[in-house]
């Protein structure tokens, strides 16, 4: 299959928030150009992507996966789901031997155990060691497996043959999220899987310096004689028009994805599937850091949205030297410069024969980026096009 990229840029104006805190509760930061601008990290707005796809029904419950310590609860619940007649205690010791046969290490944790101790209660159930990432297709074949051998099941996945089994589940049919993001396991490499998608750090395209919020909250119960606070307290903040930017790869999407959801669609139908959902999401999603205090719900000024051969390119370059505002507001010199630079980069080292760009935009400000391609005027008709695009190029012969 031939090499297939993806890159979508975006453009989006929060108010005052904190998105995304660091270790003393302020808004993550970083350098870029000399000065200090806001920025968002790429593990935070991955994980929106995540529950965006859940949240909004984007995609089969199938095709979505759990990362989780609690491997063998999961699993367990996925045994007594297929067979009724299996009592708990029996799920969890199958699902914790048939979890360590796939290549997962794990125990029963020491604070668990030692509070269940106390309390006279039920021994704790075992956690893997690490957090574990697998497809809602990988825990219905375990769990399968695991009631092929409940009559001895520790003597029934000694076997070459059932061990290799149990590895091979774990490492086959990856749902959509674990396809797009990949999946580590240190202990374990041969099941880890190479992510799809690259998610840059989301950074203003201007100078932010935080800014500290004194807030004090009065105890309804005081009479006029009681004066003060009941509670005094600083929350961190930032407002900034951030560039954001992923580049995914849709052949090695594909290489992940591999078998799709019915046995029975073309080889296209999977990858064209996660593509929509991939720009619904990336483009609509939101991390929720204090996301009550501040109520910071918007959604990107501009998108474009860019289907190449070529390697990636992000276009942050274009906002090395910061904007600077006028009193008018950051937006427009953004949109203008990204439209300047996308189309100097890619005049550069584009392929203008085989890519093809989309832009979605609201508003007069984001103006010049309709020139760079063609306008779409709703978020599902960029999706739709973006994923017929991909699956008309993953049908042309190599």
């Amino acid at each position: 299959m031939n090499r297939i990229f993806l890159d979508v840029h975006a453009l989006q104006t929060v108010p005052p928030s904190n998105l995304n805190r660091d270790d003393t509760g302020a808004p993550k930061t970083a350098v870029y150009g000399g000065v200090p601008r806001a920025r968002v990290s790429s593990q935070a707005w991955k994980r929106a992507i995540r529950t965006y796809f859940r949240d909004e029904h984007l995609l089969d419950p199938a095709e979505l996966g759990v990362r989780t310590k609690k491997v063998v609860e999961l699993l367990a619940d996925r045994i007594t789901g297929l067979d009724a007649s299996v009592d708990r205690e029996t799920a969890l010791k199958l699902a914790d031997e048939t979890v360590k046969a796939a290549g997962f290490k794990t125990e029963v944790p020491k604070r668990k155990a030692d509070q269940a101790k106390k309390d006279g209660g039920a021994a704790p159930a075992p956690e893997s060691k690490y957090l574990v990432f697998l497809s809602s297709r990988q825990l219905d074949g375990l769990a399968r497996l695991a009631l092929d051998g409940a009559a001895d099941i520790t003597a029934f996945l000694k076997t070459k043959e059932n061990k290799a089994r149990a590895k091979e589940l774990a490492d086959t049919r990856h749902s959509v999220d674990i396809a797009l993001f990949g999946r580590m396991v240190a202990d374990i490499a041969d099941i880890n899987v190479d992510a799809a998608v690259q998610v840059a750090h989301a950074l203003s395209v201007h100078r932010v310096d935080n800014e500290s919020d004194y807030y004090t909250a009065v105890d309804d119960e005081n009479t006029e004689e009681e004066t003060g606070a009941g509670m005094i307290g600083t929350v961190d903040f930032n407002s900034a028009t951030l560039y954001r930017y992923a580049a995914l790869g849709v052949h090695q999407l594909a290489a992940n994805l591999g078998q799709g959801l019915r046995d029975d669609e073309p080889r296209t139908e999977p990858v064209r599937r996660a593509v929509e959902a991939f720009v619904q999401a990336f483009v609509s999603s939101l991390p929720t850091g204090k996301i009550n205090t501040f109520g910071h719900h918007t959604e990107p000024d501009a998108v474009v949205v860019k289907l190449r051969t070529t390697r990636p390119i992000s276009c942050v370059a274009a906002f090395e030297d910061p904007v600077r505002s006028d009193g008018g507001g950051h937006l427009r010199e953004a949109a203008d410069r990204l439209a300047a630079y996308a189309s100097d980069v890619e005049r550069a080292y584009g392929d203008p024969e085989t890519t093809l760009t989309w832009v979605l935009r609201v508003g007069p400000a984001t103006q010049k980026l309709a020139e760079l391609g063609t306008e779409t005027g709703t978020l599902r008709e960029l999706a739709t096009a973006v994923g017929q695009a991909v699956a008309e190029r993953m049908e042309k012969p190599v």
